[in-house]
């Protein structure tokens, strides 16, 4: 039920992120007054639509058949993945958006898409069957779908745009190390969870799980398509 709340809540906060797209309106490197103030709000604003603590069970599923050291290895690309992505687009995502004619809501419809393909697998199968063996394969589940479009998604991405373009550089980095620090800890945290709940457990949390997954993407899909073509 609160993953759920969390999940209409994420929706709610990308459609008033991604409408109030201003154009640059501080120099990068300047301090505003209200510093902390704006720290506290994009900190927020970013763990909410990260929400790291309900992509666990997802993070579980994905890593279901992975050992320790897999899943360690695994959080770690996720997380320098993910820091990365919000990293350059914070920077420069209205400049890259703008060179390949792309919309934010062409990045709506494109994660749903991911994300829903994660939800049918999760369903059906009750893991995620690409990348879930070792080393190199292993590596690339940290990047999709764990650094996008679950960590990283349209969301995220906006979210950090936003709090560039009307905070600056130096909130927005600070806000994502926050959060990023917070994912990371979390995610480390999934090994004592899985013997919590066991295999069974772990199964039926992920298909229940899966179902808010696919509805999410849904969302995300029906709403970038909306903007999109009207």
């Amino acid at each position: 039920m609160f993953i759920g709340i969390i999940a209409i809540f994420k929706i709610q906060l990308l459609l008033s992120l991604s409408s109030s797209l201003q154009p640059l309106s501080l120099p990068v490197f300047v301090i505003p007054p209200d510093f902390f103030e704006n720290l506290i709000k994009s900190t927020i604003a970013l763990f909410v639509v990260i929400d790291p603590v309900g992509n666990v069970p997802l993070f579980i599923a994905l890593t279901e058949k992975m050992e320790k050291n897999e899943r360690k290895a695994v959080s770690k690309i996720a997380i320098i993945t993910a820091a990365a992505l919000l990293i350059v687009f914070a920077v420069a995502g209205t400049q890259i958006l703008a060179i390949f004619g792309i919309t934010i809501y062409s990045f709506m419809v494109a994660g749903g898409v991911l994300l829903f393909i994660v939800s049918i697998e999760l369903l059906t199968h009750g893991a995620w069957r690409f990348g879930g063996g070792t080393g190199r394969e292993a590596g690339e589940s940290g990047v999709v779908p764990l650094a996008f479009p679950l960590l990283a998604g349209p969301g995220a991405i906006t979210s950090v745009m936003i709090s560039f373009q009307s905070a600056g550089l130096i909130v927005t980095m600070l806000s994502i190390s926050i959060v990023i620090i917070i994912t990371y800890i979390i995610l480390r945290l999934v090994n004592p969870i899985y013997k919590l709940l066991g295999r069974r457990g772990s199964l039926i949390f992920t298909r229940i799980f899966a179902v808010l997954v696919a509805a999410i993407a849904v969302q995300y899909i029906v709403q970038g398509a909306k903007h999109l073509f009207s």
